[in-house]
């Protein structure tokens, strides 16, 4: 069965699209079989794979004869059809043969009320049980006919319950962060949420109603990878500024002190060991990087990750285009880091 790593903060603006797609491609990279799964209603990272431009693209995948989809994948489930849940037939991605795209849809939404009362009742409701299963049945049958070994999991940025249900269904789930206020507080807010998401899974597990459903409720018990720091500048081209460097300080220490004993009390840590295997303390970032500055928009316009850019796609010469592969050999190198770990925690849990 494919890994499933949930990519989570109810916080905006911290890059779990960028993230998903550039760590989706260097695991891809690595050897593993990826699929990128877009949860987040806004659809960014299908649009960015895919090149769309404006909303009408979209129908391409909406509007197909086959299951193309996440919410059409979903349907059978949401929409009390009389058929069982099929696999998505995934997007390939140019220039990655390793990767796949499972497209979100922005109706996804849609299914957050039904879902939120299908989870409040604990599936005590025949004609809901199906649904709390449905997500982790739809992504397992998927990862099986595309023989996926990973499946990263971009998330919306809220509190509801397809992120609830996306989150605690998965094997592991990294946190990205912005070096700023928002993400400090989002620490709090975490630390008083997850105990509650995990309570519930638990008691979800324990529901015959759910366990026997045609899309049973996985036996999952999420443990937390780590936290990717992006979206700063550095001071002379080598370390982050003094502003940046004191939220990124502040984000650590609510880690350390709130959120790792969190975690570790609701038994949503790895053991001690299994950190220690990849030289990663759970209070430091997984990975740690600057701001991309121009890679991110020649990434997005060549649909390729920020650190395989050819020299014609950087579109620059002279010193100008030596610096920038410069940044982008060293973003290579970071994600390169983050995929190792990522794989030998996976291979020693």
């Amino acid at each position: 069965m494919a890994t499933q790593i949930a990519l989570f903060n109810h916080k905006g603006g911290v890059s779990k699209t960028t993230t998903t797609f550039n760590l989706g491609w260097m695991l891809a990279n690595k050897g593993k079989k990826v699929i990128i799964i877009d949860c987040d209603s806004q659809c960014n990272l299908t649009g960015m794979v895919l090149g769309f431009k404006d909303a009408k693209e979209f129908n391409v995948i909406y509007n197909a004869k086959e299951i193309r989809n996440i919410r059409e994948g979903l349907a059978p489930a949401f929409e009390s059809r009389p058929v069982v849940i099929q696999p998505v037939v995934c997007e390939t991605i140019e220039g990655q043969p390793n990767m796949y795209l499972l497209p979100g849809h922005i109706g996804l939404a849609e299914y957050e009320v039904t879902l939120g009362i299908a989870q409040e009742l604990t599936g005590s409701l025949v004609t809901l049980q199906n649904l709390p299963g449905s997500l982790s049945y739809l992504f397992n049958i998927t990862a099986k006919k595309y023989g996926a070994d990973i499946l990263l999991i971009d998330m919306s940025p809220s509190l509801g319950a397809i992120n609830q249900n996306l989150l605690m269904t998965s094997d592991y789930f990294i946190i990205p962060m912005a070096p700023d206020y928002f993400s400090v507080m989002a620490i709090d807010s975490l630390a008083s949420v997850l105990p509650k998401w995990n309570t519930w899974a638990k008691q979800a597990k324990k529901q015959p109603i759910l366990q026997n459903a045609t899309y049973p409720f996985p036996n999952k018990n999420p443990k937390f990878l780590g936290t990717i720091i992006q979206k700063y500048r550095l001071r002379e081209g080598k370390t982050p500024s003094a502003a940046f460097q004191q939220w990124i300080d502040e984000i650590e220490k609510g880690v350390s002190n709130k959120l790792i004993p969190m975690l570790k009390d609701n038994g949503m840590l790895l053991p001690d060991e299994v950190y220690k295997t990849t030289g990663l303390k759970p209070n430091r970032p997984l990975i740690q990087m600057s701001d991309f500055n121009s890679l991110i928009a020649l990434s997005q316009k060549h649909k390729a990750p920020i650190f395989d850019l050819t020299d014609a796609q950087l579109e620059s010469t002279g010193v100008v285009l030596k610096i920038t592969k410069k940044s982008m050999h060293q973003f290579r190198d970071l994600y390169s880091e983050g995929a190792d770990r990522i794989i030998k925690i996976i291979g020693n849990a």
